[in-house]
């Protein structure tokens, strides 16, 4: 009785303690919206300031960019399949998953890293005109969030590889890095058709 008892404080204990940890993502999440809302702002007041330089016209190419969209998007649908495979307590199928996520979300930060070197060594860096500026300021951000995801992804694949099962402390870490990883893809949505496809318009 009195070792039931002790589990079960000790099972309200950790609650207790995975509780701020859940909320303080949360709040985490919403200041990342207000960063991203304040840079498409910053966008919108400078996309036609170009100073003499090439348009988003002149630079953007859709076919690198649906390149680049595509893997985003398919790395979500591939991290679902890591999900319910973690639902279901397969830890070698969850990091299979995970390492999948990780190499499409790389091929994102190669072909972005790719778009940005092209630019620059065009004459279109950062420094060229106040469009510009805003541009690589809010994609850039954007690239460095993903770049933290995939850090984030290799983590999770090096912890569960110490477990021989997924408890509710994992289970949380997983369901925030799946937050986390959504939400980005929402802002490159964003990015893609405000930035991008209204610039080439």
């Amino acid at each position: 009785m009195a070792h039931d008892t002790t589990l079960s404080d000790a099972h309200a204990e950790h609650e207790h303690h995975e509780l701020p940890t859940v909320f303080g993502f949360w709040v985490y999440l919403m200041t990342d919206c207000i960063i991203f809302g304040s840079l498409f702002a910053v966008f919108a007041v400078l996309r036609n300031q170009f100073a003499g330089g090439p348009t988003g016209k002149e630079l953007f190419e859709i076919s690198g960019l649906a390149l680049e969209t595509a893997l985003l998007l398919i790395s979500s649908i591939t991290y679902g399949f890591g999900m319910i495979a973690a639902h279901k307590g397969q830890i070698k199928s969850v990091q299979m998953w995970l390492a999948v996520t990780f190499l499409l979300g790389l091929g994102f930060v190669f072909l972005e890293l790719r778009e940005f070197a092209h630019m620059i060594a065009d004459g279109a860096g950062p420094d060229r005109s106040a469009f510009l500026s805003a541009f690589f300021t809010l994609v850039s951000t954007h690239g460095l969030h993903v770049s933290c995801g995939l850090v984030w992804l290799v983590v999770m694949i090096i912890q569960l590889s110490g477990v021989s099962a997924i408890n509710e402390r994992m289970m949380n870490k997983l369901t925030m890095l799946s937050l986390f990883w959504h939400f980005l893809d929402i802002v490159w949505i964003c990015v893609f058709t405000y930035v991008y496809l209204a610039s080439m318009i």
